[in-house]
């Protein structure tokens, strides 16, 4: 049990991290990208191959995201003057296009050349191979706990700010009472899954497993990025995106370069993604080009639409539903329903459907997310 939340906390980073590059381009900027998952996978591959010949993984996986951030750089000189369903179609073209380059390129593995269908294998994780002391064990712990600590004390904050807009409101008062209840609920769960991810981490890490050292990075990582992500959406530069997103013709009459400013999101959503590439890779041991299929584009969708566009902590949220609607139906809808492993794969995928038809009908702008700042349909 222990084991198996360890690999959901990973599983769980990964893709809040895939999601916040996402959400950076999507719910903040309103920058359609159906080819999502291109930015994972070359950062994925840059930081593997880098590995390989050497390169300490500290080094190789900024690579990553910087080579994952020019590839926003190259699609958004010439994409992001297109709008709306055109910028769509190009991106998943894009996203297509980067998986069969590299199933069909031979790659330097190693001190050879090998056919990117057969995949890469044996490269370098961090910690992986890590046989720590006491003394190092409690360092890890003690970094664990301070996250969880960090954590616990940010949810608490957050609850107490929508307390004071309770107190604050005047003529919107219900609302204020909406997204406080909607604060507490999330808290109460997100608060639980932590506690739970730090006795299993640390347990894990007291005897030491090496998944527990990647967990450790994978959080370490999620909680830098989306701590830095908060503190820029919230600064002009991210008041700016917002004005994109909801009229760009307005933030073009006050003088913003539109241009520059969705370029910029699209790279630093990009340089997420491929962060979240390389952690992917790590957690794999093993990475083929039919693991970034454009399937994980869209449950990065689901992951961003769940938790509410243009919310950080929505795209965590939406990251830990997906996940545990997707444990919980491997153990349980087989002995539910009696059908085979490809007629279950596409009932999973059905009812997930079904889960955010409803959603959209009640609530279209995701659990967290705030229906004035939609931008689905626009």
């Amino acid at each position: 049990m222990i084991e198996y939340l360890v690999f959901l906390a990973i599983s769980t980073s990964v893709f809040a991290l895939f999601g916040l590059g996402l959400n950076l381009q999507w719910g903040f900027t309103g920058l359609i990208n159906f080819g999502h998952v291109a930015f994972m996978t070359l950062g994925a591959y840059t930081t593997v191959l880098l590995s390989l010949k050497g390169v300490p993984l500290i080094i190789a996986a900024p690579i990553g995201a910087i080579v994952a951030a020019l590839l926003g750089l190259i699609i958004g000189l010439s994409t992001l003057r297109l709008r709306e369903d055109y910028l769509g179609i190009v991106t998943i073209g894009v996203g297509e296009l980067i998986r069969l380059i590299v199933n069909n390129q031979d790659l330097p593995v190693g001190n050879t050349w090998s056919p990117g269908s057969f995949g890469v294998q044996s490269y370098p994780i961090p910690l992986f191979t890590l046989e720590p002391n006491l003394f190092l064990k409690l360092l890890m712990i003690g970094l664990l706990t301070l996250l969880a600590g960090v954590s616990l004390f940010s949810l608490w904050q957050w609850i107490r700010g929508a307390q004071a807009a309770v107190v604050a409101s005047e003529r919107k008062i219900d609302s204020a009472k909406q997204e406080l209840t909607s604060r507490l609920g999330v808290s109460i769960v997100l608060a639980i899954l932590a506690i739970a991810v730090y006795i299993s981490g640390a347990v894990s890490l007291y005897n030491y497993k090496s998944n527990a050292g990647l967990m450790l990075v994978s959080l370490t990582i999620l909680a830098l990025v989306f701590w830095r992500l908060e503190v820029v959406v919230r600064s002009p530069w991210g008041r700016v995106l917002k004005a994109i997103r909801e009229d760009e013709e307005v933030a073009k009459a006050l003088g913003k370069n539109v241009f520059w400013y969705k370029l910029q999101s699209f790279m630093l959503g990009g340089a997420i993604a491929g962060i979240a590439g390389a952690l992917f890779a790590w957690q794999l041991s093993a990475i083929y080009p039919d693991n970034f299929q454009p399937q994980m584009t869209f449950d990065c969708w689901i992951v961003v639409i769940l938790g509410g566009s243009g919310r950080n902590i929505g795209t965590i949220l939406g990251a830990v539903i997906f996940f545990a609607y997707d444990s919980l139906t491997r153990e349980f809808l087989p002995r539910i329903f009696p059908l085979d492993a490809d007629r279950l794969g596409a009932f999973r995928i059905m009812v997930i459907g079904l889960i955010l038809m409803v959603l959209m009908i009640w609530r279209p702008q995701g659990i967290l997310g705030k229906k004035e700042e939609l931008t689905l349909g626009k």
